[in-house]
């Protein structure tokens, strides 16, 4: 039985008899205050919560005793305390499974509280039985956790799945702290992280949160939390109910598309609709030197974009999002490691809810710095050719087989075509030369198919108005088609037409002077043979050594001539046994007779005979050996060595002197053109003497090559065939 209205509301202490009445209830009693903590229990109360009448004083009954808490008990001793009206209910104990019925009254410095077990509830009942059994079978329901909280954190009920996980009882738990839970307590930032939720959540908030948690030291769980307060009629909050959804899986599968996103080339990356940063990926962090926390929530990518790009890109993005489209732009972003920027090119796209709400923005970043500086040399390089083509100084064109497809309008002015006649297809390559050069134009196209590339050439294009416009082409195949080639084409005629007037100079000059050089020469011999005979040998020989100097003279214009007349296609030659062993000794020992300087050794034989002009063989090997003599100033020797075959002889005349500079080397068989040392004294000649060398050998249909090193010499080899079917003589 209870006491009166008036003892209940009076402290304990007022009646000395009471506390002994109470001992004597059969009823559990309780006295808490307005913090549900335990001020007073009679004995069938202690027995009840296991404990003696010392150790509960002072507790909290939602720690004092498990067996009894529920959310039942909760909120009806919350509401007892609150209203200050007196309750009753009958619920079921999540722990032992027995039937309590629990009394309520209201006193001024708390509540105090009667139970007594009971058995399952009689048929008047019934709707409270199945009333628990739905709210046991829908707690159980949840595959995941499900926690009932008191607005402090701490656990009012729990059902069985994370008790399992645990491998906790749920006597250990109830009216524990739930970050006090035996999961929780090995993740301190789980811990943190739960005791954050629960502030929001005492202040009216629906809290979501993420946590990895321990259950074993050799596993991990992680789990998706909702905690939701729950209030009463007046809106006070009762309890925090908080599920948790098992998302170790999809962590794991998300990890491993993270781990994927974080080794491709490209950077990845979530935007929230406001530019705040949601994710990046590894690449880009390491790009940036920045952490994964550092780029979280943040807004300032922008500043590791190129200063001349930013607005441009921010305007691109704005445009975007204002229309909700994608986009797509190029810019550069700056590189922490290098200090260097690099061209990217960045691709988003809206992410929407089911509303058609942008909910975020996704996309990636790929390096194209390598194919933009491809562009951009591309780009000059078309500037460059442009600027080429339009060039007033040197024609241009590219031809296919033997069309012309395009050119420039130095080309066409040059040859007096219009574009007009370009696009009807009236200009081609070997239409447009003049007979007299095909042959060297079709060897020149078939060096072009073969090399893909064409030594310069001088040949002569007929114009449009039918005259001739000598020229020298040059040319290279297209790489990316070869079928096309591209030609570049300067015009000759100035050039040519000095020449034609040095030629004729020469021809004139070189006749000119030969006929007073030639009465010089005779009157000179008279005046010696006179002397001789009257006995005046010392002035005879003066006049031999007056000889020597128009005996040069005589030779220089000799060459002069034959210079002359091999650019007329005119120099004779004679068809004749040559024995060239012979002729070989026999200049050795000319010369020698005429050097007092050098030895003249001639190395090897050739017992050979070969049909020629033996007067320009001879001019040849006196040119060679003359040479030698001549850039050998400090040396003794001159060496001519012999070697014959069944196919060609070969004459090899070597010399220890100065050597002929690499650049040099071809340009000594052209025209005038006469290898130097500047630390050389002058040398007497015009330079003649290698070029009509050379081309009285190719008339012979053999060849003429230099070995030279600086310093160390020079040997010239001249090779000539034994027999040939188509001589050239």
């Amino acid at each position: 039985m209870c006491p009166d209205d008036a003892s209940v509301g009076a402290p304990l202490t007022s009646y000395p008899e009471l506390p002994s009445l109470l001992e004597t209830l059969s009823d559990a009693l309780l006295f808490l205050d307005t913090t549900a903590t335990i001020q007073y229990v009679n004995r069938r109360a202690a027995a009840m919560l296991g404990a003696s009448k010392h150790e509960l004083l002072g507790t909290s009954l939602w720690q004092s005793a498990p067996h009894l808490v529920s959310t039942a008990l909760y909120q009806a001793v919350t509401t007892a305390i609150h209203t200050q009206e007196s309750l009753e209910i009958t619920y079921c104990s999540s722990i032992t499974q027995s039937w309590l019925r629990v009394q309520l009254s209201p006193t001024n410095g708390g509540v105090l509280a009667f139970f007594r077990e009971g058995k399952e509830p009689v048929r008047l009942h019934d709707a409270l039985y199945k009333s628990e059994q739905r709210y046991r079978s829908l707690l159980e329901s949840f595959t995941d956790g499900i926690v009932i909280l008191t607005p402090e954190g701490l656990i009012l009920d729990i059902n069985q799945r994370p008790l399992l996980v645990a491998q906790a009882r749920r006597e250990e738990v109830i009216g524990r702290p739930m970050v006090e839970f035996p999961s929780w307590r090995s993740a301190p930032l789980a811990q943190d992280q739960l005791r954050a939720a629960i502030e929001q959540a005492r202040r009216g908030e629906t809290v979501h949160f993420e946590v990895r948690l321990y259950p074993q030291a050799e596993s991990y769980r992680d789990l998706a939390f909702v905690m939701t307060p729950h209030c009463d009629a007046e809106q006070r909050i009762e309890y925090l109910t908080c599920v948790g959804l098992n998302i170790t899986e999809w962590k794991q599968a998300e990890e491993e598309w993270r781990t994927l996103l974080d080794i491709i080339p490209h950077f990845v990356w979530a935007m929230y609709p406001d530019g705040s940063t949601h994710y990046s990926n590894q690449r880009w962090r390491d790009y940036t030197a920045t952490t994964a926390e550092q780029d979280q929530g943040n807004d300032g990518w922008s500043r590791w974009i190129h200063p001349d790009d930013r607005q441009r890109v921010l305007d691109t993005w704005q445009t975007a999002v204002h229309a909700g489209t994608s986009y797509e732009v190029e810019h550069r972003l700056l590189e922490v490691e290098t200090c260097a920027y690099r061209w990217y090119l960045t691709r988003g796209t809206p992410r929407r809810d089911q509303q058609g709400t942008i909910r975020q923005w996704v996309g990636t970043c790929t390096d194209v710095d390598d194919l933009k500086k491809a562009e951009i040399a591309l780009y000059q390089s078309q500037e460059r050719a442009r600027t080429l083509m339009d060039s007033n100084i040197i024609g241009i064109f590219i031809s296919r087989d033997d069309e012309i497809i395009e050119a420039n309008s130095t080309f066409l002015r040059m040859t007096g075509y219009s574009q007009e006649d370009l696009r009807q297809g009236k200009m081609g390559w070997f239409r447009m030369t003049h007979p007299d050069f095909l042959v060297r134009t079709q060897q020149a196209r078939q060096e072009l198919a073969q090399h893909q590339t064409l030594i310069p050439y001088e040949k002569e294009y007929v114009c449009k108005d039918g005259s001739r416009l000598p020229v020298l082409v040059g040319g290279v195949a297209l790489p990316f088609d070869p079928s096309q080639n591209l030609c570049f084409v300067l015009d000759n005629s100035a050039r040519k037409e000095l020449e034609l007037r040095k030629e004729n100079f020469l021809s004139m000059a070189s006749h000119e002077l030969k006929t007073p050089l030639t009465a010089i020469k005779m009157r000179l011999q008279l005046a010696r043979t006179r002397l001789l005979k009257q006995g005046f040998g010392e002035a005879a020989a003066t006049l031999l050594r007056a000889e020597e100097p128009v005996q040069l003279l005589d030779r220089l214009i000799g060459e002069l001539l034959d210079v002359s007349k091999i650019q007329a296609g005119r120099l004779d030659y004679l068809r004749e046994p040559v024995d060239i062993e012979a002729l070989v000794y026999e200049i050795a020992e000319t010369i020698q007779l005429m050097s007092t300087n050098h030895t003249i050794v001639v190395h090897g034989s050739a017992p050979c005979t070969l049909i020629g002009d033996k007067g320009r063989l001879e001019q040849v090997l006196i040119n060679l050996v003359g040479n030698a003599i001549t850039y050998s100033p400090d040396a003794t020797t001159v060496d001519i060595d012999l070697d014959v075959t069944t196919e060609a002889v070969t004459i090899g005349v070597r010399d220890y002197g100065i050597g002929i500079p690499q650049g040099q080397r071809e340009k000594i068989f052209e025209r005038f053109y006469r290898a130097f040392d500047l630390s050389q004294r002058a040398i007497p000649g015009l330079g003649m003497g290698l070029s009509i060398a050379q081309e009285i050998v190719r008339h012979h249909g053999g060849t003429i090559t230099v070995e030279s090193e600086v310093g160390r010499g020079s040997t010239f080899r001249v090779t000539l065939p034994l027999k040939r079917s188509n001589p050239v003589l």
